[in-house]
């Protein structure tokens, strides 16, 4: 995977989860994964605006699970901060004139659409509650 937003992001709900409730603060959170509170934050909003977290601002503030962990798929929760190809994008333009050059792309993006799928469909089958109990 490309972008570590999936990781932290599942991080982040975990920690929620074992918080069973209690207002987490992104300070601690960020603790626990060695990254910038800020960064936290951002991954937060985008848990919430997709239904997964929710938040009281201020002081004493902190996020909370917005549902139960049983009721968090796993697949949700990487279609929700994945914003890019699994596998990573070329950015170069083959020479068309190449019979393998002017079509690689073309492959390459099935090629990669198939494994994503087949990684959401490994993650759909898995919910927070799921990956939450290794760490009991």
């Amino acid at each position: 995977m490309n972008s570590s937003r999936f990781s932290i992001s599942l991080h982040i709900l975990t920690l929620l989860d074992d918080a069973k409730g209690m207002l987490v603060s992104s300070e601690y959170l960020a603790g626990s994964i060695n990254i910038n509170p800020v960064l936290v934050r951002k991954e937060i909003m985008n848990l919430r605006k997709h239904g997964f977290v929710d938040s009281k601002e201020g002081k004493g503030g902190g996020s909370f699970l917005a549902k139960n962990a049983s009721d968090i798929n796993l697949g949700e929760v990487y279609k929700a901060v994945n914003n890019n190809n699994i596998l990573g994008q070329s950015k170069n333009q083959p020479n068309p004139k190449c019979p393998i050059g002017k079509q690689i792309n073309q492959h390459l993006n099935t090629l990669y659409s198939d494994a994503e799928k087949a990684l959401i469909e490994n993650l759909s089958n898995q919910t927070l509650a799921d990956f939450a109990l290794r760490f009991k």
